[in-house]
């Protein structure tokens, strides 16, 4: 008789109970985990059948240090048990959430920088609020560069 194959161990923050994002903890050796980055999908996104969030770390510059992409379902069965989604970080380097959806023509693509400053108080908590734009063909006209 064999055992069934274990399922990996998710984590939970128990500051606020939101799913951890997996291999989001320890990314930087020595520096401990103070800041807690939540993600929140807007409700109307939540239909969407390929969005999802490409999530990176950069401790340095130049030194991406971890990259995940999150699903737009994981929302949903994460709201099914009263949770959401989080990452860790310490308080150095930056954060950049990219929404992506590739099914629509075009396809959408959103993005954001958290500069996350070192003198950052240990257990702050961001709140990243994803909102996917709306998917209108953009003319050359409505492009307004360095306003």
């Amino acid at each position: 008789m064999t055992n069934p194959p274990q399922q990996p161990q998710q984590f939970k923050s128990v500051q606020s109970d939101r799913f951890v994002v997996p291999g989001w903890t320890g990314l930087v050796p020595g520096k401990p985990d103070t800041i807690e980055i939540q993600f929140d999908v807007d409700a109307g996104d939540l239909k969407r059948e390929h969005g999802c969030l490409l999530i990176e770390y950069w401790a340095t510059p130049n030194d991406l240090t971890l990259q995940s992409v999150l699903p737009i379902r994981a929302f949903n069965t994460a709201k099914e048990e009263g949770a959401g989604w989080c990452v860790f970080v310490p308080a150095q380097g930056r954060v950049l959430v990219r929404a992506l959806d590739p099914q629509p023509n075009p396809p959408v693509l959103a993005s954001h920088w958290i500069n996350v400053d070192p003198e950052t108080l240990p257990g702050t908590t961001v709140n990243v609020n994803v909102n996917f734009p709306d998917n209108q063909p953009t003319t050359s006209q409505n492009l307004q560069l360095n306003n």
